[in-house]
């Protein structure tokens, strides 16, 4: 599972790279405008028309690889999370060294010591 986890993390960051890249490279909507009055786009890398269609169809792919991507990411997660709260349920904590009442630390004082020697003993 830590493979699979270690995997779609690396294809998640390597996704929101791509995306970031492929949004900046897209023109809007406003920079047709330009194009009407000769501004030279039959010289871009993917044609006058083919641009917008490709880097439209990619960014939608690499959209959709994203979300589910996260989802999957999000699952895993939440699966560790349930058996980690299993776990802490199921084992109780165990002590190295059994408790010791307090009663039986003060059976261990010795009855004839004098009063003068248990003031000085510091707390």
């Amino acid at each position: 599972m830590e493979t699979l986890q270690a995997l779609l993390l690396i294809v998640q960051v390597i996704c929101a790279i791509s995306l970031i890249a492929f949004i900046l490279i897209q023109h809007g909507k406003g920079a047709d405008a330009g194009a009407a009055f000769g501004s030279g786009a039959s010289a871009t890398v993917f044609g006058a028309a083919g641009s917008g269609n490709f880097l439209t169809k990619t960014t939608t792919a690499l959209a959709f690889v994203f979300l589910i991507n996260s989802l999957i990411l999000a699952w895993i997660a939440k699966e560790r999370s349930i058996e980690a709260r299993e776990l802490n349920i199921v084992e109780p904590m165990m002590l190295e060294q059994p408790f010791e009442e307090p009663q039986a630390i003060l059976d261990e004082v010795p009855a004839d010591v004098p009063e003068s020697d248990i003031s000085s003993i510091p707390e």
